[in-house]
């Protein structure tokens, strides 16, 4: 699809390993000009684990919100974009949970925040799962893993226990499209 959109110039305003801000000036269709701040960041997956009707999710402290978090498995390789996500996916649940899944199921993509970041995700159900040792990052050393029934996901979600919105999107693809 064409962009509506005219790019005028870019600037990069900010850049670390994970992130990089850049301000677009644009013109719109109607011919006026603005601007759009866009964070740029490189794909990550959502792993789904799931086995004898338990899902396993991890918790830990997120330093923006000032708050531990019960999300599913997720994560993105900076250092080498362009990973294959079911690579990626496979690596990050062995990584936070330790678990091997003999069978790793494409669900689908959805993006963080399409109207100021261009950050896709992928989204894996991971079944006939082996526990392994983890291999956590430093910054996940506070990090549990822990399996939790569909039952108890549920009232996670319903009751605000589980916040991430990319679990509970994960969660409400795997369940419109009859995987979980």
């Amino acid at each position: 699809m064409t962009s509506p959109y005219v790019t005028l110039s870019t600037r990069l305003a900010y850049e670390n390993p994970w992130t990089r801000l850049r301000e677009d000036r644009i013109r719109r269709p109607d011919g006026s000009e603005g601007i759009y701040g866009v964070v740029e960041r490189s794909d990550f997956v959502v792993v789904v684990p799931l086995q004898d009707g338990h899902v396993t999710l991890v918790e830990q402290y997120r330093y923006p919100v000032q708050a531990r978090m019960w999300e599913f498995p997720m994560g993105m390789w900076e250092q080498t974009p362009g990973t294959d996500p079911a690579v990626l996916a496979a690596a990050e649940l062995r990584e936070e949970t330790g678990l091997t899944a003999a069978r790793m199921d494409y669900a689908g993509q959805i993006f963080q925040g399409p109207g100021y970041c261009n950050q896709r995700g992928h989204i894996f159900l991971a079944t006939g799962l082996t526990s392994g040792e983890t291999q956590r990052e430093v910054t996940e050393q506070d990090m549990i893993a822990r399996a939790f029934s569909l039952t108890e996901l549920e009232a996670m979600i319903r009751d605000g226990v589980i916040l991430d919105g990319m679990s509970i999107a994960a969660f409400g693809l795997l369940r419109v499209k009859r995987l979980l």
